[in-house]
């Protein structure tokens, strides 16, 4: 059988002259996702409240274009004027990345509600609503690729973080929802789901030399997570090699969920 067009053999991981909004992205998880997308040809725009010069200076060195938007992303009211902002300097958006995330830490039967609502605004209903504003700007141009960074609570319960595991979860059954919506109209959503991996939301585990250990015993790898790692997963679902690919939650987590 001959070789078609959308055969594996003629799948490309290149995004020369694509734009990618990445959330979160000056440290961590958003930053690594950032260099990785910059790394295959990608222009950028980096948004969230802190200040991204560690992340602008390695996609200098890249040669990659990038745009910064200061913006506090528990403010949903203003995440249209981001997508705005962003095609405006680019000329349209192709890749969303919802990255940024918090993480309050206390036992269920002390969880305030403060916590809870910190977390869902940015961790599900901010990603939502960009992910809306994106869509509406894909979805009649007939293309765009949308990626939310899940977790391995997305899937298993954790302890002592209420609002962040309902929002992991919440985050992979609207990825689901939104591919079912706009996978025929041509725009691809899925998730990557880290596993533990060395970002600051880990200091304290991986400060604990009794959690560090059990959590290190249950990877397969035998290695926390580099958020270098995540890079070929963002790379895959942001390019016209998963142009098929819609509505999955891919682990990155070095075999954690495999135990």
């Amino acid at each position: 059988m001959p070789v078609s067009a959308a055969s594996p053999a003629a799948v490309s991981f290149d995004l020369t002259g694509r734009t990618a909004l990445v959330t979160g992205a000056n440290t961590g998880l958003g930053q690594a996702i950032a260099l990785a997308l910059g790394g295959a040809g990608a222009r950028l725009v980096l948004v969230g409240r802190s200040p991204m010069d560690e992340t602008v200076a390695a996609l200098d060195a890249l040669g990659a274009g990038h745009h910064v938007i200061r913006a506090d992303l528990a403010e949903t009211s203003g995440l249209d004027a981001i997508v705005a902002e962003a095609e405006g300097w680019s000329g349209g958006l192709d890749i969303l990345v919802n990255n940024a995330g918090i993480i309050r830490r206390a036992d269920a039967l002390d969880f305030t509600e403060a916590d809870w609502d910190a977390v869902i605004d940015v961790n599900l209903k901010s990603a939502f609503f960009l992910a809306q504003a994106a869509g509406r700007r894909m979805v009649p141009r007939g293309r765009g690729k949308i990626i939310n960074i899940a977790s391995l609570l997305s899937f298993q319960g954790g302890i002592r973080i209420a609002s962040y595991t309902a929002a992991k979860s919440g985050l992979a059954g609207l990825t689901r929802l939104l591919a079912c919506e706009w996978a025929g109209r041509g725009v691809n959503v899925n998730a990557i789901a880290p596993g533990y991996f060395e970002t600051n939301n880990t200091d304290a585990l991986r400060a604990d030399p009794d959690r560090n250990a059990a959590i290190l015993a249950r990877i397969p790898a035998g290695r926390w997570g580099d958020p270098g790692d995540l890079g070929g997963a963002a790379v895959f679902l942001a390019s016209s090699a998963s142009d098929y690919v819609h509505g999955i939650v891919l682990p990155v987590d070095g075999g954690w969920l495999a135990r």
